[in-house]
């Protein structure tokens, strides 16, 4: 999955999902727990880099 393919609203519910799996779980899922990481990783980027953009974006609007 690439970072473009997400929305931020799909990387933040995925982390949210990912955030209240891992909280809830008593032991931790170790066989599923790479995959749990590199899918909230991906997520991470998706939303990082939409806040980047937008913050670039408002500071190019005001630098004005």
């Amino acid at each position: 999955m690439n970072n473009e393919e997400l929305s931020f609203k799909q990387g933040y519910e995925i982390l949210k999902k990912n955030a209240e799996l891992l909280e809830s779980q008593e032991e931790p899922d170790i066989d599923n727990l790479m995959a749990i990481v590199e899918e909230s990783m991906t997520a991470y980027k998706a939303c990082k880099s939409r806040i980047e953009a937008v913050q670039q974006a408002l500071n190019d609007t005001f630098k004005e």
